[in-house]
C-alpha cells in the first residue's frame, strides 16, 4: 500500500460481515491479508463464524439463522434475519468503521448496506464476492451501485461488467487459489482413519447450508449405495461444517459404505488430498476440488418453487465455476430432475474406474485452476491491498472536502 497522506495514518476500523461458512473462510483470509499489510493499524469488527473467530474476531452473533438459501428455507427465518440486519447496521452506525465489507450472502449482507444507505450513514460500503448478477437478473448490478461504493471482484470479467453498470470494481483474484497449499496430508488421513492406501475413496460434500443438506444428503446416500455395487471396497469421507454437523451425523447413520465424518478444515483438505473422486453440491467447494485435482460430479437441487421462480432469469449454461471458465461441461452437472442416484452413480463409476475419462477431467481442472489466477500475489492480499487503498483514497477525498469547505 502506498504511503498515507499527512494526518491520515490513524488506526483503521474495518467491519466485515459474512452470513455463511464459505464467506467465513474468505473473511478469515481477508483478515490475515489486512494484518499482513497493515499490522496493528487495523482493528476488525463485525460478524463471522469459526474461521474469522480463529483470526480474533468477536462476532456480534452466530451464523445459524443466516446460512440458508431458497424461498422455502429463508421465509420462516426472515424475522430473525431482519433483526440481525438491524443489529449489524446499528452497530456500524455506532462504531463508524472506515469501511463496511459485505462478504457473499447477499440476501443478508446487502440488506445491511442498503439500510445504511437509506439512513444516509456516510459509511463506505464494499462488496467482496458479489452475487453472480452477470448470470441472471443483470439489472441488479445497477441497483447495487446505489448502496455499494466498491466491488472486489473474484473473476476477471466481473470488474468490467460492474464498471459498465456504474459501480467501481477491482479484480483481486479468487481467494480459493491460496487454499491449494492447505491440500495436504492425504496419506496421514488414510492411516489415521484406517482407510487402506489402495482403497477407492469418495469425498462426499452435500453443502454447507442446512437446506442443502436436507435436499441432497439422502440423494447422495442413495448414490453411494448404487455406486458401492460396482466399486468394491469403497470408502467415504464427509467433511461437515460445525452448524450442520449434527444433522449430517444423524443423516448418515447406517451409511452403505465405511464412512468418516470430519469437521476440521485441516481434515477437509486432507480428505481432498486423499480422495479419488468427489460427489459435491455446487459451490465454492467445487473450485477447491479443482485446485486439488479431484475429479467430481456435481449435484444440486433447489426447492421446486425457488427453482421455477429463478430458472427464467438464468443467463449462463452452467452452475459450476470450472465449466463457466472453460466454456464447456468439463465437470458433469446434475441439476434438479437430473440430480438422481442412478445418474450420479454412473458418472462417479466412470471417474473411479475409467482411466481415460478420469484423466481428461483432471486435465480440465488444471486448466481452470490456471485461469483462476494462480501465481503472483495471493488473492486475499490483493483484496486487502485494494481495500486499504480504497479507504486511503476515501480519507483523502474527505480531507480535501473539509479543506475546501473551510472546516
Amino acid at each position: 500500500m502506498s504511503a498515507p497522506p499527512p494526518g491520515e495514518n490513524r488506526p483503521l476500523t474495518i467491519m466485515l460481515v459474512c452470513g455463511e461458512p464459505s464467506g467465513d473462510e474468505l473473511g478469515a483470509e481477508l483478515m490475515s491479508g489486512l494484518r499482513a499489510l497493515a499490522g496493528d493499524r487495523v482493528k476488525i469488527v463485525g460478524v463471522g463464524g469459526s474461521a474469522m473467530k480463529a483470526q480474533g474476531l468477536k462476532s456480534l452473533f452466530p451464523l445459524d439463522a443466516t446460512a440458508v438459501m431458497g424461498l422455502r428455507e429463508v421465509v420462516p427465518r426472515i424475522p430473525e434475519i431482519l433483526r440481525r440486519v438491524r443489529i449489524a447496521s446499528d452497530f456500524a452506525r455506532a462504531t463508524r468503521p472506515d469501511a463496511l465489507v459485505c462478504i457473499d450472502s447477499p440476501d443478508f449482507t446487502h440488506r445491511i448496506a442498503q439500510r445504511l444507505h437509506r439512513l444516509n450513514s456516510g459509511i463506505a460500503t464494499v462488496n467482496y464476492v458479489a452475487p453472480q448478477v452477470w448470470a441472471s437478473r443483470q439489472y441488479r448490478a445497477r441497483k447495487m451501485a446505489r448502496y455499494f461504493d466498491l466491488v472486489l471482484a473474484l473473476l476477471p470479467f466481473e470488474a468490467k461488467f460492474f464498471e459498465q453498470h456504474g459501480l467501481r470494481a477491482e479484480f483481486v483474484g479468487h481467494p480459493v487459489v491460496e487454499r491449494a497449499s492447505k491440500i495436504v496430508g492425504g496419506d496421514t488421513l488414510r492411516s489415521r482413519l484406517a482407510i487402506p492406501p489402495a482403497a477407492p475413496l469418495l469425498v462426499v460434500l452435500p453443502g454447507s447450508r442446512a437446506n442443502e443438506v436436507r435436499a441432497l444428503l439422502q440423494i447422495f446416500r442413495e448414490t453411494v449405495a448404487v455406486l458401492a455395487k460396482s466399486v468394491t471396497d469403497l470408502y467415504c469421507v464427509l467433511p461437515a461444517v460445525a452448524h450442520v454437523a449434527e444433522a449430517v451425523r444423524s443423516g448418515t447413520e447406517n451409511w452403505p459404505t465405511p464412512l468418516h465424518v470430519v469437521e476440521s478444515e485441516a481434515d477437509k483438505f486432507a480428505s481432498f488430498a486423499a480422495a479419488d473422486a468427489a460427489l459435491a453440491a455446487s459451490g465454492t467447494v467445487t473450485t477447491e476440488l479443482a485446485l486439488a485435482g479431484v475429479p467430481m460430479a456435481v449435484g444440486y437441487k433447489l426447492g421446486w418453487l425457488t427453482y421455477r421462480l429463478v430458472r427464467p432469469f438464468v443467463r449462463v449454461p452452467y452452475i459450476t465455476l470450472v465449466n463457466l471458465l472453460l466454456g464447456y461441461e468439463a465437470v458433469p452437472e446434475f441439476i434438479q430432475d437430473r440430480c438422481r442416484p442412478d445418474l450420479l452413480a454412473a458418472c462417479l463409476e466412470r471417474l473411479l474406474l475409467d482411466t481415460e475419462y478420469r484423466s481428461k477431467q483432471k486435465e480440465d481442472l488444471y486448466k481452470a485452476a490456471s485461469l483462476l489466477g494462480q501465481g503472483g500475489e495471493v488473492p486475499s492480499h490483493r483484496a486487502a491491498r485494494a481495500l486499504l487503498d480504497f479507504i486511503q483514497s476515501s480519507r483523502a477525498t474527505a480531507a480535501n472536502q473539509r479543506l475546501s469547505s473551510g472546516r
